[in-house]
């Protein structure tokens, strides 16, 4: 059956829901803590996953993964939470993941 780009219940145009890749999802993490953080001291998982659009166990485990990578650092001395910042090594990352997306673009590559 040929898709017509409408819902077959309605006359409302059917979208499909457009799926973030994983690189896609890092980016989003990086950029917030770059560009939005929640204070000085940085972000909290809570804060991160409701600008992200993430569940907590999917974050939690994404977060860790940036740790360990150097591309984030976590501070444990604030207030009973742990607070994440974007590092030197996730702002270069974050530059040549732009650069790259753009470049792709240029090309009709949706990345």
């Amino acid at each position: 059956m040929a898709h017509d780009g409408l819902s077959s219940k309605t006359s409302i145009p059917y979208v499909m829901a457009e799926y973030r890749t994983r690189i896609r999802i890092i980016a989003d993490i990086l950029a917030t803590a770059r560009d939005d953080p929640e204070d000085e001291y940085g972000a909290t998982v809570t804060y991160l996953l409701k600008k992200t659009n993430m569940s907590y166990p999917r974050i939690s485990e994404t977060l860790k993964m940036l740790v360990r990578q150097g591309l984030m650092e976590m501070d444990d001395t604030v207030a009973a939470s742990n607070r994440y910042k974007i590092s030197q090594n996730g702002r270069e990352f974050l530059q040549a993941y732009r650069t790259f997306t753009e470049f792709a673009n240029d090309y009709g590559l949706n990345i």
